[in-house]
């Protein structure tokens, strides 16, 4: 049982972050320590709602079929943002509160990250004005961005060529995190509160009495639940087979490259065109594309079967390359970079561009979480999720994020 310290925090994080009602089920709060969860994905994302939980008292098992931060969360840039692209402002604002939460856990699960801010710029005058028009609207929305003239851009990062630039946004809140490193301390961190984590452990099937779940199956036994999280990313039929909902993705794949550690060259996220670049605390380089693979058949061929990895290594070497060429334009030092890994990442982005946070309309015990920007969303994400699932209530600041909405009304940015 709870006792009255760990009851008032309960009651205090079940409206922290808004409510659906303004009486929370008590009972349900108080009974949150007999209360059995499975997360099934050990990325960032259901990382992050296994800690919250896990703090919450909650019994929390979680589970993958290869491992932690080994699909999305192993392929992603890992720009942590609430840029002019977070459309509209209420999703803006969730992304710094997302941003916020960072910056609290990071000294509680020791985790190292890079701030410092992101400059971007586009290579067209159209482009850069409707920039500038959108970082107006940035800082009407409270995020402290400005436009900063190529001179003070010198100052800022003296190894990187602004040739033909005229200014850049600078986003001074925006950081950037090693995504593995941050999901295996939200993993450690769940773990210290008693949670266990399982994989190579792969969710077969669910068992029922009636429509009430008992346990989910898995290639390593029964593992008793009252709650199942879906936090699977891009993959594509989970929520078909166990939420008994169709989920429309609009998922594409990205390559990331990283270097292996070079001297000092950034301060700060680069968002160039054809190209964006941060430089790790430990030296290494990240390289993202911004184009995606290439539109030929034989790209297509080898993404059929949405692979994270490349055949072979000459293949991650020319990808690096083509990378590495483009970046060079910006960052002349970083001519001599060698490959340390090349990822191929598919983003998890349901077809409106925002993310998914509910219970399945056809399975009340069903939850699914997920989202793309789960960089930058994890940390408020896991803190909504675990307030959701304790509580009984049902947070407003999530409202519009349910699994159950239209997602034909498509709002692209």
């Amino acid at each position: 049982m709870l006792d009255r310290r760990n009851l008032l925090k309960l009651m205090s994080v079940a409206c922290l972050y808004g409510c659906a009602r303004s009486d929370p089920d008590l009972s349900k709060l108080a009974n949150a320590s007999s209360l059995k969860v499975v997360v099934v994905g050990a990325g960032i994302v259901g990382a992050s709602i296994a800690f919250h939980l896990s703090k919450l008292g909650v019994s929390v098992t979680v589970i993958d079929k290869t491992g932690p931060a080994t699909h999305s969360s192993l392929g992603t840039f890992a720009w942590m943002n609430a840029s002019w692209a977070k459309q509209p402002k209420d999703y803006h604002a969730l992304n710094q509160a997302g941003i916020s939460t960072w910056k609290s856990l990071q000294a509680e699960l020791n985790i190292p990250i890079k701030w410092g801010g992101s400059l971007e710029w586009f290579d067209t005058p159209k482009r850069q004005q409707r920039l500038a028009d959108q970082i107006d609207e940035q800082i009407k929305w409270g995020e402290p961005a400005r436009m900063i003239p190529v001179q003070r851009l010198r100052e800022m990062e003296p190894k990187v060529d602004f040739s033909g630039v005229r200014s850049a946004a600078f986003s001074g809140n925006d950081g950037a995190v090693d995504p593995v490193l941050a999901t295996h301390a939200f993993l450690d961190g769940a773990k210290r509160n008693g949670a266990e984590v399982k994989y190579p452990c792969e969710l077969l099937d669910i068992s029922l009495s009636g429509r009430e779940l008992q346990s989910v199956m898995t290639n390593l036994g029964p593992i008793a639940a009252d709650k199942v999280i879906l936090a699977t990313g891009a993959e594509p039929d989970t929520a078909r087979r166990f939420a008994e909902i169709d989920l429309p993705q609009r998922t594409t794949p990205g390559v990331i490259a990283i270097t292996k550690p070079m001297p000092p060259l950034l301060n700060r996220l680069i968002i160039a065109p054809g190209v964006h670049m941060h430089q790790r605390l430990d030296g290494r380089i990240v390289l993202g594309e911004q184009e995606g693979a290439p539109d030929t058949e034989a790209h297509a061929a080898r993404l059929m079967g949405r692979p994270t990895a490349f055949p072979s290594q000459d293949f991650a070497e020319q990808h690096f390359l083509r990378m590495r060429d483009v970046a060079v334009k910006f960052l002349p030092e970083i001519q001599p970079a060698e490959l340390e890994a090349a990822h191929i990442g598919w983003r998890p982005l349901p077809l409106d561009g925002h993310p998914v946070l509910g219970f399945s309309p056809r399975r009340k015990d069903i939850y699914l979480a997920v989202m793309h920007s789960g960089v930058s969303l994890a940390p408020i994400a896991g803190q909504l999720v675990a307030q959701e699932i304790t509580s009984g209530v049902e947070n407003t600041r999530l409202s519009q994020y349910r699994p159950g909405r239209d997602f034909n009304n498509v709002t692209r940015y």
